[in-house]
C-alpha cells in the first residue's frame, strides 16, 4: 500500500501517511545542528514551527531568516508561532504578529498555540482564522489546543494539536468520538517523555487514534520546569527512518 513522505504543502494525504510536525526547537543561534537536520532530504516532516522569541520577535532575526530560507529551499512547510494565550491575546497584537512572521520570514502558516477549547470562544478563534486567510490566502492553520476541543473548532483550521503531553499521559488516552468524523491528517499529537522502547507503541496508538502528524521525544518537562520540545529526542534517526518507511501495524 502507498506511503506518502512528501514535504510539500499540497501533497495528497492517505490514512496511512505519517508524518513529523516540529513544535519549535530552541534558536538556531543555539541549536544550529539541530534546525540543519531539519532541512535534511527525504526527512518526512509536515511542517517547523518557528518561534523566534515568543512569537516572530521586535526585528527580522539574521539566524532565523537563514533557518527558515534553508527549510523553504528544502521544500519544508515553516509555521509562525502565535500565542492566544487561551483567548485572552488582543486581536490587534495578534495580527501584528503574523504579519511580521510573513513579511520577514515568509511563513507558510500559523500554529495558534494555547487555543481556546470551549464553544464560547469559538466565535473569536473563527474570526483570527478568517483574518490570516485574508492576509495569507494559502496558509496553513494549526490550532494548538493539546486536548480535544469542542468539535466546532475542526471547520476552522487545517489541522487541530488534540494531544500535548506526556507519555504517562498519553498511553493512557481516550481520543473523542467526533474525530472519527476526519481524516487523520487534520490532527495532531505531540507526546514527550517517550521512552526509546515505547516508540513502536506510541506511533502505533496513534494511529488507532487517527492522528497523521505527530512528534515524539524522549525529552521531559521535568515537572513544568523546562520545554521538552526545545531539543531533538535522543532518537531522531530512528523515528526518522520508521516513519520514513512506513511502520504497519
Amino acid at each position: 500500500m502507498p506511503h506518502l513522505t512528501s514535504t510539500s504543502a499540497g501533497a495528497t494525504s492517505t490514512g496511512l501517511r505519517t508524518a513529523l510536525g516540529i513544535p519549535g526547537y530552541a534558536h538556531p543561534l543555539v541549536a544550529p545542528a539541530q534546525w540543519a537536520e531539519l532541512a535534511r532530504s527525504g526527512t518526512p516532516l509536515d511542517w517547523v514551527v518557528l518561534n523566534v522569541a515568543a512569537g516572530p520577535g521586535t526585528r527580522p532575526d539574521p539566524h532565523c531568516l537563514e533557518a527558515a530560507g534553508r527549510l523553504r529551499g528544502a521544500g519544508v512547510r515553516v509555521l509562525g508561532h502565535l500565542d492566544l494565550t487561551h483567548g485572552a491575546r488582543a486581536f490587534a497584537d495578534l495580527l501584528c504578529d503574523a504579519h511580521r512572521h510573513l513579511d520577514w520570514y515568509r511563513v507558510d502558516g500559523f500554529l495558534l498555540d494555547r487555543c481556546p477549547t470551549d464553544r464560547g470562544a469559538l466565535p473569536e478563534v473563527r474570526r483570527a482564522v478568517t483574518t490570516l486567510r485574508a492576509i495569507s490566502d494559502t496558509a496553513h492553520i494549526v490550532l494548538g489546543h493539546g486536548t480535544h476541543p469542542h468539535p466546532g473548532y475542526a471547520e476552522n483550521a487545517d489541522q487541530l494539536v488534540t494531544f500535548s503531553g506526556s507519555w504517562s499521559d498519553y498511553r493512557w488516552s481516550q481520543v473523542a468520538e467526533w474525530t472519527a468524523d476526519y481524516p487523520p491528517d487534520r490532527f495532531c499529537h505531540f507526546v514527550h517523555g517517550v521512552p526509546r522502547g515505547h516508540l513502536d507503541e506510541a506511533l502505533r496508538l496513534a494511529r488507532w487514534q487517527g492522528a497523521a502528524t505527530i512528534y515524539f521525544t524522549d525529552r521531559t518537562d521535568r515537572g513544568g520546569r523546562t520545554d521538552p520540545w526545545e531539543t531533538m529526542p535522543g532518537y531522531w534517526d530512528d523515528i526518522v527512518s520508521r516513519i520514513g518507511t512506513g511502520v504497519s501495524e
